[in-house]
């Protein structure tokens, strides 16, 4: 049990740090009648997603490629990454494609009017336990780590008139 010490006559309770003056007290506000978004996403254009989870690159080495086509038409990504030389370029095109057939599911979606809305590439778990290792100095070894990604994007239909 704790025991309290009596308080001296004429001091309030007060924690310390309060004001001796009342503040004001705010008017009530009348509750917004917002609808709330279909199943906790925000409304907007529909998005139309594709990922390549554990692809065998650094996400070092790809991410210059995704940062290429993050916010072109999806006909000029397409294009730019066949002719890209590095070697990401072929994956994250997949990935395209793939985001692009399932706009191509929705009947109410323009082809043409899609625009990669999202493009990123994350770093992924490294393979093979490291099994190997390369010599260091001092009779140290260091692992080979053989890293990978997971390349993500997102399709939506762009505001523009056709």
């Amino acid at each position: 049990m704790a025991s309290r010490s009596p308080q001296k006559p004429g001091s309030s309770a007060k924690p310390r740090g309060a004001s001796r003056k009342a503040a004001p007290k705010a008017a009530p506000q009348a509750a917004a009648q917002a609808v709330p978004p279909a199943a906790g996403r925000p409304s907007g254009p529909k998005r139309f997603a594709a990922s390549y989870m554990g692809a065998r690159i650094s996400a070092y080495k790809a991410r210059p490629v995704i940062d290429l086509v993050r916010g072109k038409p999806i006909e000029v990504a397409l294009k730019l990454l066949e002719f890209e030389p590095r070697r990401a370029a072929p994956m994250i095109r997949k990935v395209l494609k793939s985001a692009l057939a399932n706009a191509g599911n929705d009947m109410d979606v323009k082809l043409q009017r899609l625009v990669v809305v999202e493009a990123r590439v994350d770093g992924g778990p490294l393979l093979s336990g490291r099994k190997r290792f390369r010599p260091r100095a001092m009779g140290r070894a260091f692992a080979i780590m053989k890293r990978t990604s997971h390349i993500r994007v997102a399709l939506a239909e762009s505001g523009g008139k056709e």
